[in-house]
Formats: structure tokens, C-alpha cells, sequence
């Protein structure tokens, strides 16, 4: 299932809001050794842990949103809306700073 963040901030724009949102929640939730790793110019794969079990999934910055998609065991999907709830906020806040070029 994939989730999508809108934005109007132009693709490199977007990518260092996928960044600082993704290094905002690296420190927030160290406890879920959260992880990205930039394969191409605008696509990532992330992985985290929860209750022991590893997440993966893509994160893609396209012209005008920020395609998330998390491969959940089946144990756990209830909590994948709310994984993806909680990196769709950070994402939000930094697209809010750099709409207010605050950074």
C-alpha cells in the first residue's frame, strides 16, 4: 500500500524536507534503528524494527508529493498506518519549514 505526502516544493526541494524528516525521526524514534538508504537520486529504501521484527519499504520524492510504501509482515500491519502516520507528520513539518524558508 503506498502513501503519499503532498507538496509543492519541486523535486531537490522535497528530497532535503525527505532528509531532514528522516533525520528528525532517526533521532525522535532511535529505539526503531530506523534506516535510509538513497539507491537513486530520489529514491530510497528505509527499513526500521519493531517488536523485534525489521520493516522495510521505499520512500520515492516525486515532483509533487513523497510516495512512501512499507512491506509489513502480516502480524504487524495493524501498526503500519500508524508508522506511516508518524513519518507523513514529520514530513509535513519540514515542508512547512521550507515553505517558510527556514531552511
Amino acid at each position: 500500500m503506498k502513501h503519499s505526502v503532498h507538496h509543492g516544493l519541486g523535486k531537490e526541494k522535497a528530497k532535503a524536507v525527505a532528509i531532514k524528516a528522516f533525520e528528525s525521526y532517526q533521532q525522535r524514534f532511535s529505539q526503531y534503528d530506523p534506516k535510509a538508504n538513497w539507491v537513486t537520486e530520489h529514491q530510497a529504501e528505509i527499513s526500521f524494527k519493531a517488536k523485534g521484527i525489521s520493516l522495510s519499504g521505499n520512500l520515492e520524492v516525486r515532483d509533487t508529493e513523497i510516495d512512501m510504501d512499507l512491506d509489513v509482515p502480516f502480524i504487524l500491519r495493524p501498526f503500519k498506518g500508524k508508522a506511516l502516520g508518524v513519518i507523513e507528520d514529520e514530513i509535513k513539518v519540514w515542508v512547512k519549514k521550507a515553505e517558510a524558508g527556514e531552511f
